[in-house]
Formats: C-alpha cells, sequence, structure tokens
C-alpha cells in the first residue's frame, strides 16, 4: 500500500465574490427553472453508512472478547504507521446509542456494520460468548428502535487469533468451518431482526496484504500457491455460511458478499473496449467473485496461477456457488483502464500517469465513472438483480477551522461526482438498489492508524467527540432529495 505524501499546493480561486455567497438563500420566483424531478434515484433506493468492528469498537477484552489477528499484528512495533492500535479506537462499543444518533440525523434509513467473530466466540471454536452477542442484540434493537435496518458483515478482517495459532487462519479449511459455525449462529440468533446478511468483506484485500505481501494482519509472506489456496479457502468459507444462514435463519433472510472488486473501466467507450472491460472484469476478478457467481474457475485464471493455482473439488466449488441474493461492491478507484487487443485474454490495461489525480490517499485515484461501469458490467457479466455498493468513499486532509468546522470540499466534489456516475446507472436501469458510504466517522484506518480519516463525522480520538463535516450535510442533502445534486 503506497505511503501518504504530501498534498500539491492549490492554486486561489479568483473572483469568489462573483459566487454571491452573501446574498443568502435565493427564492422560488415564478418562470424559475424546475428542478427535473427525473434526475432522482429509484424511489426505495437505500442510503446508508458503514463501519467496521476493529475499526471503531475498542473495547478490546471487554465482556470475553477474545484477541484478533488485528489486536496481534497492531501490537508488534512497527506494522502501523503511527505506532496506534484499535484498543480503544473510536470507543463505539460504549457510545453506540450516540452513534446510532449520528446515523439518523443524515437521514439514513440503513446501517452496514461488522460483527467481531472473537466477541462472540473468543478462541473461533464452537463455545459462543453470551456477553458478545449482548452487545450486538443492543446495536440491533438501538438501530430498529431509530427507523434504521440493521445490515451485517460476518467477517471485516478481524480473525480470531486462537484460529491463527491453532490450524493457520485461512490457509487450513478448518477455519471455512469455523466460520459456517459462528455464521449460523449469528442467523439464528439476529435475523429475526437482521434481513440481510454479508458473509466476507474485501477478500481482494485482506487476502493478498495478509498472506502475501505482509502488509496487514497476520502479517505473513507466503508463497503464491499458498496464497491461492488461502483465497480458495476463503470462497469456500462463503459458501459453506451462505448453507448454514439459509438453514439456521429466519424465513426472508438475504445472504451475498462485499467485494472490493478489481474496477475495470474503457478507456473509451467504444463497443470493442466495452467488450474487454467485460472480459477484463471476469478475468481480474476469476479469483474469488467469478468462482462464486458461475462456480469455476476461469481456464485463464487456472493457466495463469499455473503451479500456483489452487486445489479443489467440485464439491467445493458446488458449495462455493449457493446461489446469492445480492452482491456488495465497494467501490473507490479505478484499478484498470483497458483497450481491445487481439491477443489473448482480448484486452490490454493502459499504464496510468503519475499525473493521474488523485485523493489524500495516494491509492485512491479520482475516476467517478467507476461508480457507473462498475455496477454496469457486473451486472451483465454475471446476471445479477441486485447490486448494493457496500462502501464507497473516501479519505480528506481535514482540518478543523477555529470555529471547529470541518469544510471537507474535496470529499464533497468526490462524493458528489460519484453518485452523479452511479445515478446514471439506476436511470439505465442497472439494479444498485442501495448505497453505504464509508465511512460513518473518522476510525482506526488500519496500516494507517489514525493518519488517514475517510468519516462525515470528524471524531476528536482524545475527547471521543463527533463533529459532523460539511460532507454530513452535504450526505443528508442527497439522502432527502433522493439525489446527487449539481
Amino acid at each position: 500500500m503506497p505511503n501518504d505524501v504530501s498534498r500539491r499546493d492549490l492554486a486561489k480561486l479568483a473572483g469568489l465574490a462573483a459566487l454571491g455567497a452573501a446574498n443568502g438563500p435565493a427564492q422560488a420566483e415564478e418562470g424559475a427553472v424546475k428542478e427535473d424531478t427525473g434526475r432522482r434515484f429509484p424511489a426505495d433506493f437505500v442510503w446508508g453508512t458503514a463501519t467496521s468492528s476493529y475499526q471503531i469498537e475498542g473495547a478490546a477484552t471487554a465482556d470475553g472478547r477474545g484477541p484478533s489477528i488485528w489486536d496481534v499484528f497492531t501490537h508488534r512495533q512497527g506494522n502501523i504507521e503511527d505506532g496506534s492500535t484499535g484498543d480503544v479506537a473510536c470507543d463505539h462499543y460504549n457510545r453506540y446509542k450516540d452513534d446510532v444518533r449520528l446515523i439518523k440525523e443524515l437521514g439514513c434509513r440503513a446501517y452496514r456494520f461488522s460483527i467481531a467473530w472473537s466477541r462472540l466466540f473468543p478462541d473461533g471454536g464452537l463455545t459462543p460468548n453470551p456477553k458478545g452477542l449482548d452487545f450486538y442484540n443492543r446495536l440491533v434493537d438501538e438501530l430498529m428502535a431509530n427507523g434504521i435496518e440493521p445490515y451485517a458483515t460476518l467477517y471485516h478482517w478481524d480473525l480470531p487469533q486462537a484460529l491463527q495459532d491453532r490450524v493457520g487462519g485461512w490457509r487450513s479449511a478448518e477455519t471455512a468451518k469455523a466460520f459456517a459455525h459462528y455464521a449460523g449462529y449469528v442467523a439464528q440468533h439476529l435475523s429475526d431482526r437482521v434481513k440481510t446478511i454479508f458473509t466476507i468483506n474485501e477478500c481482494g484485500r485482506f487476502v493478498p496484504f495478509g498472506y502475501g505481501l505482509g502488509i496487514d494482519a497476520p502479517g505473513l509472506k507466503l508463497p503464491q500457491a499458498e496464497v491461492n489456496q488461502a483465497r480458495h479457502h476463503v470462497a469456500l468459507a462463503h459458501g459453506l455460511a451462505v448453507q448454514a444462514i439459509r438453514a439456521k435463519g429466519r424465513a426472508g433472510t438475504r445472504v451475498g458478499m462485499a467485494e472490493n472488486i478489481t474496477a475495470c473501466l474503457p478507456a473509451i467507450d467504444t463497443p470493442e473496449n466495452i467488450l474487454a472491460a467485460e472480459i477484463a472484469t471476469r478475468e481480474m476478478n476469476a479469483g474469488f467473485l467469478n468462482v462464486i457467481l458461475e462456480g469455476r474457475y476461469t481456464e485463464p485464471f487456472l493457466a495463469g496461477a499455473g503451479k500456483n493455482a489452487p486445489t479443489f473439488t467440485a464439491d467445493e466449488l458446488n458449495t462455493i456457488s449457493a446461489p446469492v441474493d445480492f452482491v456488495g461492491l465497494n467501490i473507490y478507484a479505478p484499478q484498470a483502464y483497458v483497450v481491445a487487443s487481439n491477443r489473448a485474454p482480448g484486452f490490454d490495461v493502459l499504464p496510468m500517469p503519475s499525473s493521474f489525480p488523485h485523493m489524500s490517499s495516494p491509492w485512491l485515484l479520482v475516476g467517478p465513472e467507476t461508480a457507473y461501469w462498475v455496477p454496469k458490467l457486473a451486472a451483465k457479466i454475471w446476471n445479477l438483480k441486485t447490486i448494493y455498493i457496500t462502501e464507497n468513499g473516501t479519505s480528506s486532509d481535514d482540518k478543523v477551522t477555529a470555529d471547529g468546522k470541518v469544510n471537507d470540499l474535496d470529499r464533497v466534489m468526490y462524493l458528489r461526482n460519484y453518485l452523479a456516475q452511479l445515478q446514471r446507472a439506476t436511470s439505465e436501469g442497472v439494479p444498485v438498489k442501495g448505497y453505504f458510504l464509508w465511512s460513518l466517522m473518522d476510525n482506526f484506518e488500519w496500516v494507517f492508524g489514525y493518519k488517514q480519516r475517510f468519516g462525515i463525522y470528524h471524531v476528536d480520538f482524545d475527547s471521543q467527540v463527533r463533529t459532523p463535516k460539511l460532507s454530513a450535510a452535504y450526505y443528508r442533502h442527497v439522502i432527502t432529495r433522493n439525489a446527487a445534486s449539481a
């Protein structure tokens, strides 16, 4: 993952007086241009926001919670840029009622949170921790009392450390079986109120970064064959969890996954390049999304992996491809602009210029059209009927002004442009049913610690005071109008 870099100096904009900021709100007059009510999201579109357990909860040892791989990883010197941990984070475990109020103030109808596996099963085994379940019961009840629908994610990277120690974590199929047991338990106890469950979040990040590059927990640098096998075990865990949720959950419980899909876009939207982007999307996501949605590893994927290809059985592929009710797509930056090629596999990835615009995180390239092409291509390739944008947002170089405000204009710019492109997709019938902004509040941002801020609520990590940023006002405006707005 790229390291932080200094922001480029911004030129001052001339002619601010011409904006008429001092004139007050405009009054509607006869003959004024009426708002185009067609430029809106579908009437039943779900607006939400998202967080994850390790990034916000804190209370690392409270009420019987066992250590996760991130607890151990963050306490090893040198792994986190600012030397911090998630031991306290946003103290959400103790402040969840206040945080639910923030969600309600935004006007969100939904909240996507993750459950800490080691809070429910401290040693990753079969014996549950009732106090861990109690917390999520309280959280879900608080959400519903405030008119907010809970969307639960079972795995957002915080594997019980005991499973890592005992069987090697995702290197072993035993972890997939343990995950299925955990999934069934959650469904049995929460699906009376939680009707939408995501199994795995971002296999495309935590496997290569945690088991291949050593950047994320558990910090391993394994040979590629073992990385590919670990990814296969994660896909198997998803399939087993789908089966367990179907068996243990209440009628009407919906299940799917959330993946940081490798975003492949046509460099220019000619028919040839669009077809190339379809091919690239399937092949560059062949190791997880495609095997789940098609029940097979593609021939180019297996040929490219060669001797490093995962081993698997036909029964495992059948389990992995258990039907899902939806697909969640996490969308931030374009990963590949492609053009058609006469050579196999039918596309070329263009090199990214060093001058390509990005946000405060150097990896977060600004490509609003990603929010249009990714769900559009995914729906066509895999015949998807229900898609959620389960994460989208940006870091910002947030500064608190003397009067306590955070005018994160860059984040507002980013969201406005991405949402406009998503609105373009839904207007064309792409089946995106909801959007979860990442993130509700600043939090522990993995290897960057607290140096990068993705929230639309600013968090003072010393006082734990939450303050709405300008982007919170913008998102509230979007939700109220059900439109991205110009």
